[in-house]
């Protein structure tokens, strides 16, 4: 594991704190700091999310007229919590509007990512009479099978927010922008529906906006972190049995979920079914009005998301492995392992774990007899998705973000595609982008952390991409006192004028002595133990002075 580079962005003098930690995310002026720190709800509005509101007119009039006229009508969803949780509020709230919709999840196996002509022909045998498609969190690039569809009589309205194609496909409407999730998206279409019936509806979908916020990874800037901080509020007191359910599986308290509780533990078990069985079970769960139900869903998902872990971690292991082995292999720029083993399902958590390990981008194929699946993963300041398209000659589909992709191509093109890329990837990759560097927000006295402290940064809460948890530095720390914890000794508890762990330092914990005078850098935690709370500091790298 290469070097981490640290950056320090401040050193304290008079400043506040607070307003030095404003100033590294942008946001400067009395208004900017105004709308973060108070985030109002009304203030995310179709034009501020910048999506076109010609095409979501059009959209809302096929919708309406379908139901007037009681078309059959699918939400085709996708197989992650952005997909599922947005096919929840859309199905829903059409379904209180008197629609006869149905909502459907693609099986990642047998019918591939997002729109597909094998989806449409699965959606059609179940709705004879199907007129209207409108898809959630995916479509944007499916313009082969939009084609299939208007053949077929059947209109599209696109709901999506990933990275447009060359061409847009022929629908009846796209209702789209990058700044939002795509339940975001979802959720953006369903507030044009504010009728009486439908209002708790409304209201209670801010809950699953949160979770597929946090759980996809988009900045929380802007209309996402206003999003994320009122769904909070709302995911702290839903009575949606679904979500009572999962809380009660996986031991968490629903009434003190934030990011990581999102991030780490409800969204693992409702994408678990997409990667390893079916995503149908994870949308039944948010839907269901059946507690019994519900907590049969919830432990389902719950072994499903263990054995979805199994599978990862020996997936990782071997493809790990397999890049040590291969010669050159953690010297090339990108990293590229194609096997027959890996099941699609854990691709891109495989991806993750590569690009973790060796930082660098990392492409990870599950290879089928005919296609093969892939999934990318990418560093700060390398659009994987643009990077890939550089090879659209020799795939079938690709789309995604600038950090998380995939792609299909034809197995016996996999050769030459990984040629393409590998020697692309040496041609574009600038060798700085592949140092590891640490962003520390401020350099500050280790004596001025304090409760008071700690209060004022949860001020910036909710944590996540691009807007990260305050990390700081201090110098000529002493090491009071230091051992090693955890199953496998890979952490060490740290004892400086404050409490501290550092998670996976264990390997560099020979390096130091008690006595020894360090530089630390870390997050402020909070620790709260039969009633006391007391901080914590997270170290997340130390160097000798």
């Amino acid at each position: 594991m290469n070097m981490k580079k640290w950056k320090v962005l401040h050193k304290l003098k008079d400043e506040s704190i607070i307003n030095v930690l404003l100033e590294n995310r942008g946001i400067k002026t009395k208004k900017e700091i105004g709308e973060f720190l108070h985030p109002k709800l009304e203030d995310v509005t179709v034009k501020s999310v910048g999506i076109d509101g010609v095409q979501l007119k059009k959209a809302l009039q096929r919708i309406e007229e379908a139901i007037k006229k009681q078309e059959e009508i699918v939400v085709f969803g996708d197989y992650d919590v952005d997909g599922i949780c947005g096919a929840a509020i859309l199905w829903e709230t059409l379904f209180c509007l008197g629609a006869r919709v149905m909502p459907y999840i693609p099986h990642r196996i047998d019918e591939g990512y997002g729109l597909s002509l094998a989806g449409i022909s699965n959606v059609k045998s179940q709705m004879s009479n199907l007129k209207l498609i409108i898809t959630v969190d995916n479509g944007i690039v499916a313009n082969e099978a939009v084609l299939f569809a208007n053949k077929q009589g059947i209109d599209v309205i696109i709901t999506d927010h990933h990275v447009v194609g060359e061409i847009l496909p022929k629908a009846y409407a796209i209702v789209h922008t990058t700044k939002l999730c795509g339940t975001g998206v979802a959720w953006v279409l369903a507030q044009e529906y504010k009728i009486q019936n439908t209002k708790y509806k409304i209201l209670d979908h801010l809950a699953l906006v949160a979770l597929a916020t946090v759980a996809d990874l988009v900045p929380l800037t802007g209309a996402n972190r206003t999003l994320l901080m009122h769904g909070l509020s709302v995911l702290h007191k839903t009575k949606r049995l679904g979500i009572v359910a999962i809380c009660e599986e996986a031991g968490i308290d629903q009434k003190t979920i934030e990011t990581y509780e999102i991030g780490h533990v409800i969204a693992p078990r409702l994408n678990a079914a997409g990667r390893i069985e079916h995503a149908m079970d994870a949308l039944r769960l948010l839907c269901t009005k059946d507690t019994k139900r519900a907590k049969l869903l919830a432990q389902n998902l719950g072994a499903t998301n263990r054995e979805r872990q199994d599978i990862t971690l020996e997936s990782a292991q071997h493809a790990v492995s397999g890049i040590r082995n291969q010669e050159s292999g953690i010297r090339k720029k990108l990293l590229f392992i194609a096997e027959e083993q890996y099941q699609q399902g854990v691709i891109g958590l495989v991806a993750g774990r590569l690009v973790e390990e060796f930082y660098r981008p990392a492409i990870v194929v599950s290879i089928g007899e005919t296609h093969s699946k892939a999934s990318a993963r990418s560093i700060h300041g390398f659009n994987i998705i643009e990077f890939i398209r550089t090879a659209s000659h020799l795939l079938i589909d690709a789309g995604g973000h600038p950090m998380a992709a995939g792609f299909t191509v034809e197995t016996a093109k996999l050769t030459l595609l990984q040629k393409h890329l590998e020697e692309k990837a040496e041609e574009i990759i600038d060798e700085a982008l592949l140092q590891r560097s640490l962003r520390i927000d401020c350099e500050i006295p280790i004596e001025i952390i304090d409760q008071h402290l700690y209060k004022e940064l949860q001020a910036l809460a909710p944590f996540g991409m691009k807007n990260p948890e305050p990390t700081f530095v201090s110098r000529n720390v002493v090491i009071e006192d230091m051992r090693l914890v955890g199953k496998d000794r890979k952490h060490v508890k740290f004892k400086f004028s404050i409490d501290a762990i550092g998670f996976g330092l264990g390997e560099k914990a020979g390096e130091f002595s008690v006595g020894d005078k360090v530089d630390i850098v870390y997050t402020i935690d909070e620790n709260e133990w039969n009633g006391r709370k007391t901080l914590q500091l997270k170290v997340r790298d130390i160097k000798r002075n």
